[in-house]
């Protein structure tokens, strides 16, 4: 299964990295988003897969006594969804308004701004 992860997250960093070098504003934030999601498979494969008991001491001993799943890449990768969500809306947001303004999404186009401004 880590196998699977592994190459699954090299699929998307590589996809995204590829996305990103394309000329078009809508394909720079798929590859924002396709690297986003392999950073957030990165981090939950790094906190290792198990498949054992929630992380709660019992009331009678101090210390856990069986295996237990690590929260702390859950909480991470909880996080990194709500951040890159707010990116990417800001993001689409503002290349809708860039495309307004332009009348492209070519950003070899766009480099020439002062004619817009």
């Amino acid at each position: 299964m880590e196998i699977l992860l592994a190459f699954l997250i090299g699929i998307l960093y590589a996809s995204g990295i590829y996305m990103m070098l394309r000329r078009s504003l809508v394909k720079l934030i798929i590859g924002i988003i396709l690297l986003g999601n392999g950073a957030n498979l990165l981090i939950f494969l790094l906190g290792r897969i198990t498949k054992d008991k929630p992380p709660i001491i019992p009331e009678h001993s101090k210390v856990f006594l069986d295996g237990f799943a690590d929260p702390v890449p859950q909480a991470l990768i909880l996080t990194a969804i709500v951040i890159s969500f707010g990116l990417q809306a800001f993001a689409i947001i503002l290349i809708k308004r860039a495309y307004k303004v332009a009348k492209t999404d070519d950003l070899d186009q766009m480099n020439t701004t002062d004619e817009y401004a």
